[in-house]
């Protein structure tokens, strides 16, 4: 655990200020999400392709990427209270702006705002709940972050898609304004003021962090476009993919080798929280791709609208909930790597459970998924993250905040981005596989053919019934290649349930 040496009570001022960041961490978090179902409303409505739609969601979380790092450093510089005001204030402001936006270029460069002061709220909450709350009550702290993230990731889609149908798109952006409003009021009165220490801008890493914007910018376009670009087929990301490449190598060389580091990447040579972290990446990266994968499987294959996606997805928020009040006590009974073990292995389990997709794979399998993933999802945000930060100093809080933030979102992007490029990938190979088996010289397919068996090409019933063939070899691929991604995460979260046992206990 954390170095503490306070009592266990806790003043009122204090759980306020926790509680605030937590409306701070569900309001960012939910915003990640909350444009999805309304996505392809939004590009009807301001004259965009698919291809130009995706950068409303790819602004966003470019800026946020790149702004978690230097949270930290912002905190030095501003203080936590101001930090927080700003940033929460501009989001707010942002949010009200995205729902009046008139084309396209308006709201992608208002999302960028949004991302970029959306992004100090998630590291801040979490090292609120290291510096307000002393060591025995870290883990309720950090059951409540799991219950906001979790329960956002939940209330996005599904909230989304119901404003959207019932209202309009515009309507999603105002499901901020009351989170907003709370954490602003919790801030103002909880945090105590405290001196800027505005010379660190002179002395600030100013080559360290345009690298770092470079290489996490570029890194999350090219995860981004890559799928829709070709790849490496695709000049535009080979060049993306250099930069980050250069950019990534300057930054990680300076913040451990440097003398002005912004954030502490040196934590991660802390065995806990080295192992932690890569754990976390991994889950951020099954967790932000199922939760990406799940609505597109039931919009295509099942045939489902914004709101029964949402309604579909609310068993997952839920589950959470009611499971965050035994966390605490979870951790009194038994070892926390023992939690973050079971909560891996019951994630898996519930990937198992969506590997074997057939056509009548709607909500009578997806949901009991999703519940099981509910169960175990906490279990992991809330052990994972107390055995992290288990021996380091309070001084060290920003910077693991915001390092375990930021694995976790690039872990969210690398699985997004993998998770949907197999899908593409596995499809086209099941296609061709089943088409291998298929052949219209086939007696048995020649005799299912209109017209007693004979093919011609002039016949409009037999070139219906070969086009039926057709769209039914690729729905099973289809159906294979999901079920192919939900296999891959399983295989990865069973490796990480593995890796959970190897970390050393409180």
């Amino acid at each position: 655990m954390v170095v503490d040496a306070r009592p266990a009570t806790v003043s009122f001022r204090a759980w306020v200020a926790v509680i605030g960041g937590l409306f701070g961490c569900f309001m960012a978090g939910m915003n990640v999400h909350v444009t999805s179902a309304a996505l392809p409303e939004i590009e009807g409505a301001l004259g965009a392709t698919f291809e130009e739609g995706s950068w409303i969601s790819t602004a966003y979380l470019v800026a946020e990427i790149i702004m978690i790092p230097l949270t930290a450093w912002l905190v030095q510089v501003f203080s936590l209270r101001w930090v927080m005001l700003w940033g929460s204030g501009v989001f707010l402001v942002a949010s009200v702006a995205c729902s009046m936006a008139p084309n396209l270029p308006v709201m992608i460069i208002i999302r960028v705002i949004q991302g970029a002061a959306g992004a100090v709220l998630i590291p801040l909450s979490f090292q609120l709940i290291i510096t307000e709350l002393p060591a025995s009550k870290i883990p309720l702290g950090m059951a409540l972050f799991s219950l906001a993230n979790s329960v956002a990731q939940a209330a996005g889609p599904s909230m989304g898609g119901w404003l959207t149908d019932v209202y309009s798109w515009r309507w999603i952006f105002y499901l901020q304004l009351f989170p907003g409003v709370a954490l602003l009021a919790a801030v103002a009165w909880s945090i105590e003021r405290q001196p800027m220490n505005l010379g660190l801008l002179r002395q600030g890493d100013w080559l360290g962090i345009a690298c770092m914007v470079l290489g996490l910018g570029a890194l999350q376009i090219v995860l981004e476009e890559g799928g829709r670009k070709d790849w490496f087929g695709s000049a535009f990301i080979v060049w993306m993919s250099l930069a980050a490449a250069l950019g990534l190598v300057v930054f990680v060389g300076r913040q451990v080798w440097g003398s002005k580091r912004f954030i502490n990447l040196r934590l991660l040579a802390h065995y806990n929280f080295g192992v932690a972290s890569v754990a976390m990446f991994i889950f951020g990266a099954s967790t932000y791709g199922l939760v990406f994968l799940v609505p597109n499987y039931l919009s295509q294959m099942q045939g489902y609208n914004a709101s029964e996606i949402g309604l579909s997805l609310i068993a997952y928020g839920l589950v959470q909930l009611v499971l965050a009040p035994f966390l605490p006590h979870l951790m009194k009974w038994l070892s926390a790597k023992i939690l973050v073990a079971s909560g891996f292995a019951i994630m898996a389990l519930g990937c198992w459970m969506g590997a074997h997709l057939s056509a009548d794979s709607a909500s009578n399998v997806i949901i009991p998924s999703i519940v099981v993933r509910g169960i175990g999802q906490p279990l992991i945000m809330v052990a994972l993250s107390v055995l992290a930060v288990h021996g380091l100093a309070k001084a060290e809080s920003g910077s693991a905040s915001a390092v375990f933030s930021m694995l976790r979102n690039l872990g969210g992007a690398v699985g997004t981005a993998l998770l949907a490029q197999l899908v593409v990938v596995r499809e086209q190979v099941h296609s061709a596989r089943i088409g291998e088996s298929l052949s219209i010289f086939e007696p048995a397919l020649q005799q299912r053919l209109p017209g007693g068996g004979l093919l011609q090409e002039q016949w409009p019933d037999q070139q219906q019934a070969l086009g039926l063939l057709d769209q039914g070899v690729r729905q099973q691929a289809f159906l294979m290649a999901y079920s192919d991604a939900f296999y891959l995460a399983c295989v990865a979260l069973t490796l990480c349930a593995v890796a959970a046992l190897l970390l050393r206990r409180t």
